[in-house]
């Protein structure tokens, strides 16, 4: 589902079999691989975020076509789809990502990215810049060199007029993009994925700007000392 093929090993995913929710007012599917719901607390969690995310559809779109039958408009069914990938695993991590779309009646439907982390040997979630020693750190030795990238794609995609936009084009802080971690060999952590969705960086038709970087020592130094075991310069 996310376009960063580069970031995993080559790891089978197949999804664990749920069947999608359908009704008049709505159309719901989550979706997420058997190496997580190999994991009880993780599929717990899973579970509760699928069933939040349910509630929501089904009161809010039962809320529009109250709505819209009151006054005498349209109505058009709600659809949330989001599934979870595997982008790698390693002795300690399971590195998982995820793509959602929802079209709530809107102009056009929207997409988004998110991702997480799930640590083996102390059994909790985490997200991906928690490894590190702190936002700012990640921010120095990751998105610095992203954004480089980010803004030579911009003017690439948008010509050159890219660079006096005063809207989008600003480097992203780390809060902002969704980071995920992954591995070239299923050893070690060597590569980090950003994915700047819509509206992050760019406009809705310019799509999401996504770029993997290489583990290099300037990013393990930025590893909390905890975690550095688990990363490879690459």
């Amino acid at each position: 589902m996310i376009g960063l093929a580069m970031l995993a090993a080559a790891v089978v995913t197949p999804a664990v079999a749920q069947k999608p929710a359908a009704t008049a007012d709505y159309d719901f599917e989550y979706t997420y691989p058997a190496q997580a719901a190999r994991i009880a607390p993780l599929k717990s969690w899973l579970e509760a975020d699928k069933a939040k995310r349910r509630a929501w559809v089904v009161r809010t779109s039962a809320q529009a076509r109250r709505e819209a039958k009151a006054a005498g408009a349209p109505f058009r069914a709600y659809e949330m789809q989001l599934g979870w990938d595997v982008v790698t695993e390693t002795p300690r991590f399971l590195s998982l990502s995820s793509a959602s779309y929802s079209d709530t009646g809107g102009a056009h439907g929207n997409g988004s990215s998110g991702g997480l982390i799930w640590d083996k040997w102390a059994g909790r979630r985490m997200n991906a810049v928690s490894l590190f020693v702190s936002p700012a750190a990640f921010q120095s030795a990751v998105m610095t060199p992203w954004c480089r990238w980010m803004r030579a794609e911009r003017t690439r995609r948008v010509g050159a007029d890219a660079g006096n936009d005063t809207t989008f084009g600003q480097c992203p802080p780390a809060k902002d993009v969704t980071v995920l971690l992954g591995s070239s060999n299923g050893r070690a952590l060597n590569r980090i994925g950003v994915i700047a969705d819509q509206y992050v960086v760019g406009s809705y038709v310019e799509g999401p700007y996504e770029h993997t970087l290489p583990v290099t020592q300037a990013v393990l130094r930025a590893v909390k000392p905890e975690y550095r075991a688990a990363f490879a310069v690459r």
